[in-house]
């Protein structure tokens, strides 16, 4: 189980690295984050109801880190043109909501039972994983209008 939290944990380190690293191009960048997604998916669909408690507890640390990637990309979109920022504003409150969304939804988790824990973890993973899409697009439109 400990392998598990430390595989995810660094695979969203990973994430976070592509992120910034500037020699690959972003097409390469994206292509290793879905890669990755897939990979922490598939963790996320091993958790029994037996490990609820660890599985909430990796996903709360999953988005911290995904709060702590948005803040990055709202200070990165304030330091930019009003152009950029007025464009930017909505796409980035609709990953805030999905953010909240996704919160709620490991409340839920958090709250299952034995007959209901598959569908709340798959709700929070399908969450999740649009989440993570969105913010993947927000971050290509973001590197597209604002030159490095």
């Amino acid at each position: 189980m400990k392998n598990k939290i430390l595989a995810i944990t660094c695979l969203a380190l990973t994430a976070f690295v592509v992120g910034c690293n500037k020699e690959q191009t972003t097409e390469q960048q994206m292509e290793s984050v879905k890669t990755q997604t897939k990979e922490a998916a598939q963790d996320m669909k091993d958790f029994t109801y037996a490990q609820k408690d660890a599985f909430v507890s990796q996903m709360q640390g999953q988005l911290a880190a995904l709060n702590k990637n948005l803040d990055e990309l709202s200070a990165k979109i304030d330091s930019s043109s009003d152009a950029v920022k007025a464009e930017a504003k909505p796409k980035l409150a609709a990953l805030r909501e999905q953010t909240a969304k996704l919160n709620r939804q490991l409340a839920e988790a958090g709250n299952a039972t034995e007959s209901t824990w598959d569908s709340v973890k798959s709700g929070f993973q399908k969450g999740y994983d649009a989440t993570v899409e969105g913010f993947n697009q927000a971050r290509q439109w973001v590197s597209d209008k604002i030159q490095p």
